[in-house]
């Protein structure tokens, strides 16, 4: 009858042959070598390493110090920058160079002093911050928010630093890199801007404006 035949064919499938249960092993396998192939291809975005290489023509850094009569304003020139990440680890190094011999707050007797002996520029000609660590979800195609802490060197002293950096994509592989933070220069050993008629405050605000080109970095950090 038919449902003989149909209780015989359940019955094949509760006591499976050394044949069935052969096929059985090898789709597991191939299920799994599956598995381990897509987990090898995942986006880029989640596990990669990158350099990205500031462009001194297109950056700003400017910075303002208040005093009792007006704030004064000023730049720097980028010698040069260029920073490597790993998004997993979060390991970074590489450099940013200013001049700090380029300091230009467009008051020639100001700018001496400052040079001389504030800064001291030409016994201290770069201010240089070396990144060692980078905290946030980073993503080349989308705007982000990434925490870079490091070393801040100035006046020939080193100092920690973290920098909170605003990160828009652009056409192609560039993209704009913002940040803005307070450099407490008599705290850190350089000589009060402050004169006999003329208050100063005791911290300087730095903002630099970057345009920098990301790329994949093959080396790492």
């Amino acid at each position: 009858m038919t449902f003989e035949g149909d209780t015989s064919r359940r019955g094949v499938g509760l006591h499976a042959g050394p044949t069935v249960l052969r096929r059985v092993r090898r789709a597991f396998v191939l299920f799994a070598l599956a598995c381990y192939a897509a987990l090898g291809s995942a986006p880029a975005s989640q596990a990669q390493a990158y350099v990205v290489t500031l462009d001194p023509a297109q950056t700003k850094v400017d910075f303002a110090l208040d005093t009792t009569l007006h704030k004064v304003h000023g730049t720097f020139q980028l010698k040069s920058g260029q920073i490597h990440f790993d998004t997993v680890t979060g390991k970074t190094s590489g450099a940013v160079v200013v001049d700090a011999r380029s300091a230009d707050s467009d008051n020639k007797s100001r700018d001496k002093k400052m040079h001389q002996e504030i800064l001291e520029s030409p016994k201290y000609p770069e201010i240089i911050f070396t990144p060692a660590q980078v905290r946030g979800a980073f993503d080349p195609q989308k705007s982000s928010q990434v925490d870079v802490a490091g070393t801040f060197r100035i006046h020939g002293q080193d100092h920690d630093l973290t920098m909170t950096i605003a990160v828009q994509p652009g056409a192609g592989s560039r993209m704009q890199c913002d940040t803005q933070f307070a450099i407490p220069y008599v705290k850190w050993g350089m000589k009060d801007a402050s004169t006999f008629l003329l208050h100063a405050n005791d911290t300087v605000e730095l903002e630099i404006h970057a345009t920098a080109r990301i790329t994949l970095d093959q080396t790492g950090p």
